[in-house]
């Protein structure tokens, strides 16, 4: 039927009321009349329970307890005051968009925040609160509580369904486990059921599903005893579990459940904004995330910067989603602990924008990010989007005690460029709490430590960008890594970087072991290198065959490689600048061989032929102490006129000289210091008598010497790579701020503490 031309204008005007009216604010079926349980018809105006594709209001001022199970689906709960899930019994909420949000009007915007409510509201107002348990009481085991998110007809399909919080509280809490992953203990053989873990974990049940990783499979739990777990069914392949190169299982089952209802039709998705509170701990967030749409994760922190200094995700299981796991955009210190991501769509634990600094990830697994696509307004577009486990852009941060496996790409990916579409100055947060434009490529690692890598697509731990100059830190801040652990994999590390310290690197079963170098002040220490059978030590930027910058390694462990075409220490062709070179000192070859059965030697393949300045190789106290083996490139003869010069047998191929010379000094590149104070979060405040007991985590570049709470010395509960748990008892002081900071062995003292003001009358934390 053709619309009149007034007809048409009538039917956009209406088109247009209506949209208008949306972001202003819908218009509410059922409004809380006073606190009181959901199922209490008392509870609501009229006397009327929501009902089926409502739009429900919990009202400033109200505190309601949900304690229903119901697989009717509203279509929005704005949670105004305060909605809580009974901890009693097993509910259940089918909702299409969940609004935490302290104002009497709410749109239907499954992303952004109002302007009259939200981030930009009165900091007098009394923030609304979702409550899906407490971190003081959380859902106790036998207790289920479940939201399904579920989109309506006419909804927008780029932002809902979702679960916004617009500077309101929204804690997720569930029974906790001891572990959420553990280590095998043994190494499980296909067709067997039982396995066993490699210690005893708590919090884990008969029914929970589980994977076994090394090729992951899924299983239920048909019973426990012990360490020993009995499958539902036999394990299809094998799962290593004895020595360094054992797999993981992990339990992605929790009594609290975040998902999306239609997984293959339009998925939800999660996010805190600016000024939000609450954490999460030991919940599922399962099939969510929106495939190729930005910012619709599963769990979002949405540049809140440090507004949300104090909440973490612990424990928590995300898997099945579309667009990664924890997305940190624009957020400082977020802790992410202890937590399983398995198969996402692009990166899995990522931080977006690389402005974010003093975020601590520690103890998580990362299993099967998968390839995607860039993302239509990513902020980064230099960024693939290509499946990493961990990706980040900016140093200032911790990773430690990860492990990545199954990723496509990467396992750990630290990228960061300069693009004709992109300025990597940005503002970044200093130790004294101001901003300050920094070239973010300058900003070094400030802990990544005793991390590990297995079974990936292609490289386990990848760094910098390909450009020269580019990512670089200086003699006293060099881009530091330290004891990783590398298996099964195919490229083991890829640095790409200048002035940086790789100290304790094991490789196990990889093609390639140091691949694809940007030689330039590299130091590489305690390396052992085992079974890489294609290039151990790789020339600098491999076929390019060019070196920057000198280098050194030490206490390098060759075992048991067996090559085809090339040397277990590779050469570079060239360099653009005279008087580079490469040290080796302490170096063992167990057992390794190549087919040519050389050493060292220019390596295979396509060769540079752009041959600039020759690139001296010292062998020290080789053949004997005080002597050094001098080795260069046969075609650069003004490199040998301090020996004689010639093959050695088993040691040099056929395109390298070697001399014994004396008098070479094994150089020091780097003077590495430490003049950055510790980052501090607390993480609880519990009234007890007499005082309150302050929890908390500080992390630092150096060793955590102590840390102070309101002035008393808090005690360390555990200490493990720069990172440190504490507690402490003190009194409430009259305003009931308390304030935790750390002071490092170097002296550094946190000029930006933590602090948070107790609640008067109750034990719960409170943001500033």
């Amino acid at each position: 039927m053709k619309l009149s031309a007034h007809s048409a204008l009538a039917c956009a005007l209406a088109m247009a009321l209506a949209s208008a009216s949306a972001l202003a604010g819908v218009a509410f079926d059922a409004r809380s009349a006073r606190s009181g349980k959901w199922s209490d018809p008392g509870t609501w105006e009229k006397g009327r329970l929501p009902g089926p594709g409502d739009r429900v209001q919990v009202r400033l001022g109200h505190s309601v307890i949900y304690d229903v199970a119901s697989d009717r689906a509203l279509r929005m709960v704005h949670v105004a005051g305060t909605l809580a899930f009974a901890r009693d019994l097993s509910t259940r909420l089918d909702v299409g968009l969940l609004r935490i949000e302290a104002s009497e009007e709410a749109s239907e915007d499954g992303f952004d925040c109002d302007a009259h409510g939200g981030a930009e509201g009165p900091a007098s107002r009394e923030p609304a609160a979702l409550e899906i348990g407490t971190p003081e009481s959380p859902i106790p085991a036998g207790v289920t509580a479940t939201i399904r998110l579920v989109h309506f007809e006419g909804m927008d399909r780029e932002t809902l369904p979702a679960i916004v919080n617009c500077a309101g509280r929204w804690d997720v809490h569930g029974a906790p486990m001891s572990r959420t992953w553990v280590k095998l203990g043994r190494t499980v053989k296909p067709g067997e059921k039982r396995i066993t873990l490699g210690e005893s974990v708590t919090g884990w049940r008969a029914g929970d599903r589980v994977i076994v990783t090394g090729e992951a499979e899924e299983r239920r739990i048909e019973a426990m005893d012990g360490t020993a777990i009995t499958l539902d069914r036999p394990l299809e392949k094998e799962h290593s579990g004895d020595g360094e190169m054992r797999c993981e299982v992990a339990n992605l089952s929790r009594n609290v459940v975040i998902e999306s209802a239609a997984p293959g039709g339009v998925r939800g998705h999660t996010m805190f904004h600016s000024g939000s509170s609450g954490s999460i701990s030991y919940a599922e967030f399962r099939h969510l995330g929106k495939e190729g749409v930005l910012g619709k994760y599963a769990i979002h922190f949405h540049r809140v910067r440090d507004t949300m200094r104090g909440s973490y995700v612990v424990g928590a299981s995300i898997w099945g989603s579309r667009n990664r796991w924890v997305t940190v955009h624009g957020t400082d210190y977020l802790v992410v602990r202890d937590c399983v991501g398995y198969q996402s769509v692009g990166h899995g634990f990522f931080l977006e924008d690389a402005t974010e600094v003093y975020n601590l990830l520690d103890r998580n697994l990362a299993v099967q990010a998968q390839r995607g696509k860039r993302l239509r307004g990513q902020v980064l577009p230099f960024d693939p989007n290509d499946g990493a486990g961990y990706w980040w852009a900016n140093g200032r941060n911790t990773f430690t005690r990860n492990v990545a496996c199954e990723n496509e790409e990467y396992g750990y990916r630290f990228e960061i460029a300069k693009r004709s579409d992109f300025d990597p100055v940005l503002p970044v947060r200093l130790p004294s709490g101001g901003h300050e434009r920094r070239d973010v490529r300058k900003i070094p690692f400030f802990r990544f430590e005793d991390n590990e890598s297995h079974s990936e697509g292609l490289y386990s731990f990848n760094f910098g960008d390909d450009a020269h100059p580019s990512v670089s830190g200086d003699r006293e801040h060099p881009f530091i890594a330290r004891s990783l652990r590398a298996w099964n994999t195919h490229y083991a590390l890829r640095p790409n970087v200048q002035h940086f310290l790789m100290d304790g690197l094991r490789v196990n079963k990889a093609a390639y072991g140091v691949y694809h170098p940007d030689y330039d002040a590299h130091v590489y220490r305690n390396i052992v290198l085992r079974h890489v059978n294609a290039e151990p030590i790789n020339r600098g930027h491999d076929d390019e065959s060019i070196q920057f910058g000198t280098f050194t390694y030490e206490n390098v462990t060759i075992e048991n490689c067996r090559l085809g075409r090339d040397p277990l220490i590779q050469l570079a062709c060239t360099s653009p600048s005279a008087g580079q070179a490469g040290h080796f000192r302490s170096v063992q070859v167990v057992g390794s061989s190549s087919r040519n059965a050389n050493v060292v030697d220019l390596g295979g393949g396509p060769r540079n032929d752009k041959l600039q300045n020759g690139v001296a190789y010292y062998f020290h106290d080789t053949p004997e102490a005080g002597v050094a083996r001098k080795v260069v490139s046969a075609k650069f003869a003004e490199l040998m006129k301090d020996g004689e010069y010639g093959p050695v047998d088993g040691f040099t191929g056929g395109d390298v000289r070697a001399a014994a010379v004396r008098g070479v000094e094994f150089p020091r590149l780097l003077d590495p210091v430490d003049d950055l104070p510790p980052a501090t979060v607390i993480l609880a405040v519990r009234r007890v008598e007499g005082g309150v007991v302050v929890r908390g985590v500080s992390h630092d570049n150096g060793d955590i010497a102590s840390i102070r709470v309101n002035g008393r010395e808090a005690k360390i509960t555990s200490l493990s790579a720069g990172v440190a748990d504490w507690e402490a008892a003190i009194d409430l002081p009259a305003d009931r701020l308390v304030t935790a900071g750390a002071a490092d062995r170097a002296g550094n003292e946190e000029k930006t503490p933590h602090q948070v003001r107790v609640p008067a009358g109750s034990g719960r934390q409170a943001r500033l």
